[in-house]
């Protein structure tokens, strides 16, 4: 492992053909253009590029994106999206939108009205820096980012909807665990509800149809995205969860990577623990 500088960039340009940013969002929308000019395939584990809109993108996250861009930069969320192996730029989404994007696009035709998405996420989502906030003496279980987290808009953009979002912190490590609530069209049924979903997911190893609501330990250490439904009162239920450092960041940024290749979509991602 070497400590990163613009002059090594020539050199990294003959030896990688991929790189992985998991950067700060403004580092990556600087280094980003460069190592594309220089050849390389980025994958970016942040929120530079998630956004399409660029004044949204602005509002969100403070700043102006700049360099020479790809004209199309794909949204990587693995299960929906398809690589052809030619693109210069994938934006891998965040945690939150991962979870909440799963769990409600095989449906989204169906729905009657805003999706509400309440969702509780471990503190290893506010990373490793030491804070009072995020410390296990502290934290209880509380709402934040109330109608103001930046990963609304992205949900709404990959649903194609507006919705209602609100993350919780919960007092364990990692994990994310969402629940979110639906109005179902007349007629819908919930034999309808299941084999949208089967017919999205049967195929997709790293999504699990499961008989029964999923636990953040369930995930934790994996690459899976557990889910499970259920129709009630005309209205859809759905239970979610995934490690958010892993399916909701690292892992799913190896799945884009197999699929970029022409690799088996879980390769690497099947041993508990983490990306192999």
């Amino acid at each position: 492992m070497q400590p990163w500088h613009a002059d090594r960039l020539a050199d990294l340009s003959q030896q990688v053909r991929v790189v992985f940013l998991a950067l700060p969002h403004e580092a990556s929308a600087t280094l980003a253009p460069q190592l594309i000019a220089a050849g390389l395939v980025v994958f970016d584990l942040s929120g530079a590029y998630r956004l399409r809109d660029a004044a949204e993108h602005e509002h969100v996250y403070g700043f102006a994106r700049g360099g020479e861009l790809p004209v199309h930069i794909p949204y990587g969320l693995a299960e929906w999206t398809t690589l052809t192996g030619t693109e210069q730029l994938i934006a891998v989404p965040g945690c939150y939108p991962t979870v909440a994007s799963l769990a409600l696009k095989p449906v989204m035709t169906m729905l009657a009205g805003t999706p509400v998405i309440n969702a509780v996420s471990g503190v290893s989502g506010a990373g490793r820096k030491a804070a009072t906030h995020t410390s296990f003496c502290e934290v209880s279980l509380a709402a934040y980012g109330v109608a103001s987290h930046r990963h609304q808009p992205e949900i709404a953009q990959t649903l194609g909807r507006d919705v209602l979002f609100v993350p919780h912190l919960g007092n364990f490590k990692r994990g994310i665990l969402a629940t979110i609530y639906a109005p179902l069209q007349s007629g819908v049924s919930s034999a309808d509800i299941h084999a949208a979903y089967h017919a999205a997911y049967a195929e997709q190893p790293l999504v699990r149809l499961r008989q029964q609501p999923p636990a953040v330990n369930d995930v934790v250490g994996t690459s899976y995205c557990d889910i499970h439904v259920v129709v009630a009162q005309q209205h859809l239920i759905v239970c979610a969860a995934i490690d958010n450092l892993l399916k909701g960041a690292a892992a799913q940024a190896v799945q884009l990577a197999n699929q970029y290749f022409g690799l088996a979509p879980a390769t690497g991602l099947l041993q508990r623990g983490g990306v192999v």
